[in-house]
């Protein structure tokens, strides 16, 4: 169409800035989606390896202390005393296996015996003994020549005497399953955050599709629209103008009678039918865009449809001298019977326009397996190769185009037939002319069809 509204020079379209502007919007929704879903991952596996080194680390604990107490309440049972240091030392088998105990006499001498003839280095633990020279128990970790231990102090009346008994447990194993097992979280965790980011990408990327989808066909559909404003406008700028020059001739004779200016009250009566025509398209096309047009849904036969949009058509068809031949199957389908008769008629006054005089339209209705199909022919001179994958679209006319069309009937036409189901396509015929045809769903099926019309 003409007289498009230009882009200002140097300026990037509409499109262009609102396209770039969705792709940061999308990149960025993405990197969020991405970020929240290993920022997630990382969070819980976070938590759950906490727990999880917690709850071993106390349950190694526990056996440790347990295994302590074994071994000191073996002492303590035994009431052993100075005279008896056999149960103290290195000890193997039983609850108590792998510690090692030994006795502090009240004078802070380390007791002797068979057994035991001189502590390791850094035993007894001083700190530990002034401990429990207090509240009776102490328990301790700590560190002897590099050896990670656990140590438990203990004081004891043996003949009114207060001797103090420590037992040592070995944590080399309980600090090796500990790293063990933080190297296996740490690892393990690397690798499920590396892959909830990889898995998170690709979901991300799946999931914004229909965003990407959506903000596309909004883009089309603003685009649709700035075209829509300018193509009408276009359109109605002609009557427009022949109005205004038709009511300027009337000012300027306004004196005159009415049968001296009556031309001008025709043309502005023409150009009003051609505009209140536009408008009436406009708004149908409006609400159809909107989604506010809601159509009804009862049994109706395209036959009597068609019959009927033609009969209507026959005084303008005589008028430029073409001959309308109906040949219509019963075809029942569900739809709204005001909106098909629109479409027929849509479809047979754009053959009548077409067609020169002496010429025929063909309007036949045919029901096969698949639905039903309506068949409009002309004997124009059919359609350009260029114009057919433009024809349905608003407010184009191809080249040579009769005048008196708004170039938003075969839009109307179209909608009316996706609308129901269906849809509407056009050829040319081999014989010359062409043919449009629209395919409906059929909800039932007659027989019955007079030969007058080749399919």
């Amino acid at each position: 169409m003409a007289d498009r509204t230009e882009h200002l020079a140097g300026m990037p379209p509409p499109e262009m800035t609102s396209e770039g502007s969705d792709g940061r919007l999308v990149r960025q929704v993405r990197r969020s989606l991405v970020l929240w879903s290993g920022g997630t991952t990382l969070l819980i596996l976070v938590v759950l390896g906490v727990a999880l080194y917690t709850a071993v680390a106390g349950s190694l604990a526990s056996s440790g202390m347990a295994q302590l107490d074994a071994r000191m309440n073996e002492i303590r049972i035994g009431r052993a005393g100075p005279a008896d240091v056999s149960r103290f030392g290195f000890i193997f088998g039983g609850q108590g296996s792998g510690t090692y105990a030994l006795i502090v006499g009240p004078a802070g001498n380390v007791v002797s015996g068979p057994r035991i003839q001189r502590p390791p280095p850094g035993l007894p633990d001083e700190g530990g003994i002034a401990a429990a020279a207090i509240s009776g128990r102490d328990l301790r970790t700590t560190s002897l020549g590099g050896t990670p231990v656990r140590i438990l102090t203990e004081t004891m009346q043996v003949d009114r005497l207060t001797f103090t008994v420590q037992v040592i447990g070995d944590r080399t194993a309980e600090q090796q399953t500990l790293g063990v097992m933080l190297a296996v979280l740490l690892t393990g965790g690397l690798i499920v955050v590396l892959v909830g980011f990889g898995f998170g990408t690709v979901y991300a990327r799946r999931a914004l599709v229909p965003i990407r989808e959506s903000l596309a066909s909004q883009r089309a559909a603003l685009s649709r629209q700035r075209e829509f404003a300018a193509d009408a406008s276009h359109e109605l700028r002609t009557p427009l103008t022949v109005i205004r020059s038709s009511i300027d001739h009337l000012i300027r004779h306004r004196s005159e009678p009415v049968e001296r200016v009556g031309s001008a009250l025709e043309d502005i009566e023409a150009e009003v039918r051609q505009m209140t025509s536009i408008v009436e398209d406009l708004l149908l096309l409006a609400r159809s865009d909107s989604g506010a047009m809601a159509l009804e849904r009862v049994p109706v036969d395209l036959g009597d449809v068609v019959v009927a949009g033609a009969s209507a058509l026959s005084k303008p068809a005589a008028e430029r001298g073409v001959r309308v031949e109906v040949d219509a199957q019963p075809a029942v389908l569900v739809g709204d019977p005001a909106r098909l008769r629109q479409l027929v008629m849509i479809l047979v006054d754009n053959a009548i326009r077409h067609s020169p005089a002496g010429g025929r339209v063909g309007v036949a209705v045919r029901v096969d397996a698949v639905g039903l199909s309506l068949f409009v022919d002309d004997d124009g001179p059919g359609i350009r190769p260029d114009d057919l994958p433009h024809l349905f679209e608003r407010f184009y006319r191809a080249t040579g185009a009769p005048g008196g069309g708004t170039g938003l009937g075969l839009a109307i036409a179209k909608w009316i037939a996706e609308r129901h189901g269906g849809r509407i396509e056009v050829v040319n015929r081999v014989e010359g002319g062409s043919r449009f045809i629209a395919r409906l769903p059929a909800t039932g099926r007659s027989e019955g069809s007079s030969n007058g019309f080749p399919v």
